[in-house]
């Protein structure tokens, strides 16, 4: 199995099986929902050959692989003898989860699952209405219908799909979900509806309706429940705890029919009578609102939201958008939500041909070639984890691109309409049927190109601070002034390691060095190399130059104590420097005023390795100015 030690490393790290609540996966993620995540070990799992980086976000532990995901989930699965999907929201560590993180684990588990064949079906979809607009089949052709039909027909019996998925999520028998669901859906309602209605309920009013039939004397609201999203979920909710109940009071010896007979029989009149109904009437005037947000500026809106879009990704919070979109295009038959930010990802694909093409470290370079190829198919976490966002430059400039747009994608009123894949995948999907390829399709194609241009041309313009390489670092050692020299990573006044009050350094225990009183709170490195060593509470820093010098840099006397408040790295464990490099940055006021010394040592750790430590400077030092000479 070709993923078996990643995935035997991962279940070790996170605290083994038996700290697992569930995982599944999306599109480029193991997602963990874990019964203490203070026992993961993030940083081992960050370092594990073949991830990425590691999120916590909405209650859950993800774990970020890339496009092979789901090689790495089946072996998952099969190493920790774990039974497959497991989306339940409980808690069974009884940790207290806000009801926004609870929001968004109920939506990821929901609709996570049918995510792919959602958007492979979309995909079918508008390539049957691009083949349509380019005049290559008729409306009439079998070609077009069948087509047409494979692409339409979950988003139709969407509620059944839901229906096995909420189900599952909320706890509950799945198959009773998709029972409930298909009794929505079943073809036998339209019949009902037709003819003269008994009489009108709510007449006059936004929710006027027609009954032709009751149920026990109680009237029946019939609505079209095709492609429907809330009615299914609601029930689902209700239909868990419906049969909760009803196993609690029926016999073992029959309770695998009788539970969800009794389930079924409450549970569809229900659903018909009222849950379905306000489900319904309110998704309209979830869609009316947004819509009437959507239109008071679309301009404004695109921007905001193709600005933000990848912060939005990284945390989860994307997912509360979801809902809101399917609602959208059930009953509106299209969106602008989700529109103006599905070619975000254009903005980021450029960002690292930006990336690519300035960048003079090899690795950086070899990187990028396949995060811009998965950018270009709407698959961003490569890129924006491996390369743009530890640049930090580069991903401010790829949100800056996507906010543009999504500016333009608000000004050309261009909309989905439909569920499609991502990246060039999702191009049909801004075909409105029957319209073929008008002006809010092309202004979806110029947001594109501006995307990506954009994107590219700030990255490359506005630079980035390029990462050296080991052979970089060595040319420069070779350059300097001294095999041996150590710089001065600080700005301040020198004071002798003895008149320091600690006596680990005044005792020159850790090593030989010297001492500064910061004048400014910002530590550079003092030498060429690598950075070896960086407590969590970011107070101390420990370097090995590439002549084998160990460089340890100790800001202030027992700021351990402060867990890392008033301290900002700008480096991590593992990172190669050159002198000069900033490395932390310190508030100097707010820890004094907390009570600490802010004086520095700065100790050459492996001084047995040298004859002489010599101090090359008195009073006053500026950053990068000579400090040790290594004997």
């Amino acid at each position: 199995m070709k993923y078996e030690k990643l995935a035997k490393d991962i279940l070790e790290l996170v605290g083994g099986k038996e700290n697992i609540n569930s995982v599944f996966h999306c599109v480029t993620r193991l997602r963990f929902k874990l019964k203490d995540e203070n026992i993961a070990k993030t940083e081992e799992i960050k370092n594990l050959d073949g991830v990425v980086t590691v999120m916590k976000s909405g209650g859950q532990y993800q774990v970020v692989i890339g496009n092979h995901v789901p090689d790495v989930y089946a072996a998952v699965l099969e190493v920790g003898g774990l039974s497959g999907v497991s989306e339940s929201a409980s808690n069974d560590d009884g940790k207290k989860v806000g009801l926004g993180a609870k929001f968004i684990d109920m939506i990821s588990g929901v609709f996570t699952p049918i995510l792919g064949v959602l958007a492979a079906t979309g995909m079918l979809k508008g390539f049957a209405a691009l083949i349509l607009a380019l005049h290559w089949v008729e409306a009439t052709s079998g070609t077009y219908n069948l087509l047409n039909i494979a692409g339409d027909g979950l988003f139709t019996f969407l509620p059944i799909f839901l229906g096995y998925t909420a189900m599952k999520k909320f706890g509950g028998t799945p198959f009773i979900g998709m029972a409930i669901a298909a009794a929505l859906v079943h073809p036998g309602l339209a019949a009902l509806s037709a003819g003269k209605p008994l009489y009108t309920l709510f007449k006059g009013s936004l929710f006027q309706s027609d009954i032709h039939i009751t149920f026990l004397g109680i009237p029946v609201v019939l609505m079209s429940y095709a492609s429907s999203v809330i009615p299914i979920v609601l029930a689902a909710f209700f239909a868990v705890k419906v049969e909760k109940g009803f196993k609690k009071v029926v016999p073992d010896v029959v309770k695998a029919f009788l539970v969800p007979f009794l389930t079924i029989m409450v549970m569809v009149p229900l659903t018909f009578l009222a849950i379905g109904p306000v489900a319904t009437w309110a998704g309209s005037l979830l869609g009316a609102a947004t819509i009437w947000i959507y239109q008071l500026s679309p301009i404004v809106a695109g921007l905001i939201l193709g600005g933000f879009w990848q912060v939005f990704v990284m945390f989860g919070l994307h997912w509360g958008l979801v809902p809101i979109a399917m609602n959208n295009i059930t009953s509106l038959h299209y969106d602008p939500v989700l529109a103006t930010v599905t070619f975000v990802s254009f903005a980021q694909t450029g960002a690292v041909l930006g990336v690519m093409l300035k960048t003079k470290n090899k690795k950086l370079k070899s990187l990028s070639i396949p995060a811009f190829i998965s950018g270009i198919f709407g698959v961003t976490e490569p890129a924006i984890y491996g390369i743009t966002l530890p640049l930090k430059k580069p991903f401010i400039m790829s949100c800056i691109a996507g906010g543009i747009g999504g500016g333009l994608i608000g000004a050309f009123g261009s909309k989905l309409w439909m569920f499609g894949g991502m990246g060039i995948f999702a191009i049909p999907s801004f075909i409105k049927p029957g319209s073929g390829l008008d002006m809010a399709f092309w202004g979806a194609m110029i947001a594109i190109v501006v995307s990506f241009v954009l994107g590219f041309v700030f990255t490359y313009l506005f630079g980035f601070k390029d990462p050296a390489s080991k052979e970089e670092t060595k040319v420069a050692v070779k350059k300097a002034v001294g095999p041996v020299a150590v710089v001065s990573p600080i700005k301040g006044e020198i004071v002798p390691l003895s008149e320091v009050k600690d006596q680990v350094f005044s005792t020159e225990a850790m090593g030989k060095g010297v001492a500064i009183n910061p004048s400014e709170g910002k530590v550079f490195s003092p030498v060429n190399g690598e950075v070896t060593l960086l407590f969590k509470t970011k107070h101390a820093i420990g370097l090995t130059s590439e002549d084998g010098a160990q460089i340890l840099i100790h800001v202030g006397m027992d700021t351990v104590e402060l867990d890392g408040k008033h301290f900002t790295a700008h480096v991590n464990q593992g990172d190669v420097v050159k002198a000069g490099d900033l490395l932390v940055e310190f508030d100097v006021e707010a820890i004094k005023a907390a009570g600490y010394q802010v004086i520095t040592p700065i100790v050459v750790t492996n001084t047995p390795d040298y004859q002489e430590i010599k101090v090359l400077q008195a009073g006053q030092v500026d950053k990068n100015e000579k400090l040790l000479a290594l004997v």
